[in-house]
């Protein structure tokens, strides 16, 4: 489909403005030791993945960015995020998060990490447009983030966040490439809403066996069997 407008320096500076506020929050993500704080983040950080999609769709005079917008701020800025609270509540979760790092060392290797997927991912997209050159830089960061995230938390409910936010890095990716189907960022969103079903099972079931979510209890189950 034509594009609307080609990409003016209003249009090139909203649109990377929208990627690199998600991938700040992906770092603000990092940084949280609060659990109903990660929530928060990842709520407003899949709101502002919505605006992008939508930025996208107008700019690309594309309906289908629209629906793929509207699912994000559904899904993923509202549902999601409101049934993590009541899981949280419901379960009594306690509100700090233990990490396997500390906050400087987190921090250090997720700017390390945004590093790396810049270096790798702007020289091997020589020959296209810039602002899908640094799309895809930035979707990179924020999937290396949430993966960073899912390492160092040992609450299986920020591991989920963690993962969802490596997701929300894919649909940035999709959503900056013209041309890219609507079944495909369709399948990703009803891919991360049957994962998060049965991660929000296996939730009430870890804390049935051991009283919390640490995922370190599933060490001591496979040394049992062992």
């Amino acid at each position: 489909m034509t594009p609307r407008i080609a990409y003016g320096a209003f249009s090139y500076d909203l649109a990377h403005l929208l990627g690199a506020a998600v991938l700040v929050l992906s770092f603000a993500l990092l940084y949280q030791r609060r659990i109903t704080s990660i929530i928060g983040f990842y709520a407003v950080q899949s709101v502002l993945l919505a605006v992008a999609a939508a930025w996208q769709g107008w700019v690309q005079d594309s309906t289908h960015l629209y629906i793929t917008a509207l699912i994000a701020f559904a899904a993923k800025g509202v549902a999601i995020p409101v049934a993590l609270r009541n899981i949280v509540f419901r379960l009594r979760i306690e509100r700090s998060v233990d990490a396997a790092l500390g906050v400087f060392p987190t921090m250090a290797l997720g700017v390390g990490l945004a590093t790396l997927s810049i270096l790798v991912v702007l020289p091997t997209t020589v020959e296209s447009q810039t602002l899908t050159r640094e799309d895809l830089a930035l979707a990179l960061s924020v999937v290396m983030l949430g993966l960073l995230s899912m390492i160092t938390r040992r609450s299986a409910i920020t591991q989920v966040i963690g993962f969802m936010s490596m997701e929300n890095g894919l649909i940035l990716a999709a959503v900056g490439l013209p041309g890219m189907p609507l079944v495909v960022e369709l399948s990703v969103a009803v891919l991360v809403m049957v994962a998060f079903v049965v991660f929000g099972v296996f939730f009430f079931r870890i804390r049935d066996q051991f009283d919390s979510l640490d995922v370190s209890h599933l060490d001591r189950v496979g040394g049992t069997h062992r």
